[in-house]
């Protein structure tokens, strides 16, 4: 947990706020509300912090933009590793990898969406700092899951005739568009769309 003392009140008494937490409120606005979309006066709001702390402790709104995508990665990252912790092959592993992107496509979390893939839409085109952030995202992704693949090559659970770099490709799509779609609150039956993922990896 990082404490952050962006402003000074009192004699000499610091306004202390819990930077994660705070930035986890901005990737939920984010999220919700995409970035152009987002005001300072909204962050400050869900952040429960006021303008000037903001702009204490970040330079300004994009800054905060970069921040709380740093932070979502990290999480993403983080429940993605846990998911693959559980399993006895890398089939398996893999297969759980997928059945967590397809639970966080649905229901309130579905509906705000994947902070990668609408940095992708509406920034990546002209930000090239957030277009770096993208693609390193979504390229270590594909590296997780590469390795996944080898692991159920290596332990005779996935074929070894299946290209893992091309599969985990197509996996990357399957998942970033799990996230597309769920944004939009469209019926997804998780489960059946995995099943049919794993098969080209028998």
């Amino acid at each position: 947990m990082q404490t952050i003392t962006p402003e000074t009140r009192g004699p000499g008494r610091p306004r202390e706020f819990d930077m994660d937490e705070a930035l986890d409120r901005a990737v939920r606005v984010f999220r919700e509300r995409g970035y152009h979309a987002t005001s300072i006066g909204d962050l400050a709001e869900a952040m429960k912090l006021a303008s000037g702390s903001i702009y204490k402790a970040f330079k300004d709104k994009h800054a905060v933009f970069l921040a709380a995508f740093d932070r979502y990665a990290a999480r993403r990252t983080a429940e993605t590793r846990g998911a693959a912790a559980v399993g006895a092959s890398g089939r398996e592993r893999l297969r759980n990898v997928l059945l967590s992107y397809a639970g966080a496509s649905q229901g309130i979390e579905g509906r705000r969406g994947c902070l990668v893939v609408s940095s992708t839409i509406e920034l990546a085109a002209r930000d090239p700092v957030v277009a770096t952030r993208v693609a390193e995202s979504l390229k270590a992704n594909e590296a997780f899951l590469t390795d996944l693949i080898r692991q159920g090559q290596a332990d005779g659970s996935i074929p070894a005739h299946i290209d893992a770099d091309i599969a985990a490709r197509t996996l990357i799509c399957l998942t970033q568009g799990l996230r597309v779609v769920g944004k939009a609150r469209a019926h997804l039956d998780g489960d059946a769309l995995v099943d049919t993922a794993m098969k080209m990896l028998a």
